[in-house]
């Protein structure tokens, strides 16, 4: 049933005001990023003057060794990170949603207890350990514990979404001749895809964002962008690096507008998948 226009108006009186309240910081930011150092101290929250000195100096200037390295070093662990924890939580899901065998729901709860354990007391036995095996600083120490972040989240949210998907199409699919492989990967990964595409952006934010495993098990050849903004320094010591951070900043974002853009109508299916029933 279509929304009347005083629902439309209502809906919008609400979502306007929380809209601005979200963009508010974000601007600021932007403007922070754009404004020279010399203004920095002004408290003006549009800049009076418009320069990319900041972008310059993370990009090619001074901070490029500390920035660029990061970036790469983001991009990578998380997109791996995100590709093992969606193709293992695709089959954990899968089994838990059409099998049944002693354990499965504990199984669930196991998997949002873990999503829940605060990250901060995993560090310290993590550093000792990765420091022994020479995992410290490197790309799979931080994959693996990106891996006990993104994989227990993947497993609830896809569980979910494949006890959604109706038990007699893979049934049919199999009548007509298919394997259970078959029927699987055929039938039912691209009934599930709006939930996978979902899962899969939810893992990847996770593992973007992530601070504290990011400043403790990296020294200078794994770390990632939020780690690396830890050691932005001014010009001086009495110069804070607001701007530089700031750029990191909005440079950090963009990669989340376009996943975000790009997969839209994905994460709507995703989100919506299973709320009617019928």
């Amino acid at each position: 049933m279509d929304a009347t226009p005083k629902q439309k108006w209502s809906l919008a009186a609400v979502s306007i005001p929380v809209m601005l309240w979200t963009l508010i910081p974000l601007f600021w930011i932007f403007s922070l990023a754009v404004k020279p150092q010399s203004i920095q101290a002004d408290k003006k929250y549009f800049p009076r003057e418009f320069s990319w000195e900041n972008f310059q100096l993370i990009t090619t200037g001074t901070a490029s060794d500390l920035f660029n390295p990061a970036l790469v070093n983001s991009i990578v662990v998380c997109l791996i990170a995100t590709i093992i924890s969606v193709v293992l939580a695709t089959f954990c899901a899968y089994a838990i949603a059409r099998l049944n065998f002693p354990g499965k729901k504990l199984i669930l709860l196991v998997s949002l207890a873990v999503s829940f354990f605060p990250v901060i007391s995993l560090v310290t036995p993590l550093f000792d350990l990765w420091r022994n095996i020479g995992l410290f600083d490197t790309i799979p120490g931080l994959v693996i514990p990106y891996l006990s972040l993104t994989l227990p989240l993947s497993i609830w949210v896809l569980s979910a979404f494949f006890q959604q998907i109706p038990w007699e199409m893979e049934q049919a699919a199999q009548v007509d001749g298919a394997t259970s492989w078959q029927a699987f990967r055929k039938v039912i990964v691209p009934l599930a895809a709006p939930g996978v595409f979902t899962t899969a952006l939810i893992t990847f934010f996770t593992a973007w964002n992530d601070f504290v495993f990011a400043i403790s098990l990296t020294s200078e050849n794994a770390r990632t962008v939020p780690a690396a903004l830890a050691f932005f320094t001014g010009a001086s010591q009495f110069e804070q690096p607001t701007g530089a951070i700031s750029a990191a900043a909005v440079i950090v974002t963009i990669p989340v507008v376009i996943l975000v853009l790009i997969f839209q109508k994905r994460i709507v299916a995703g989100l919506t998948s299973g709320a009617v029933k019928g």
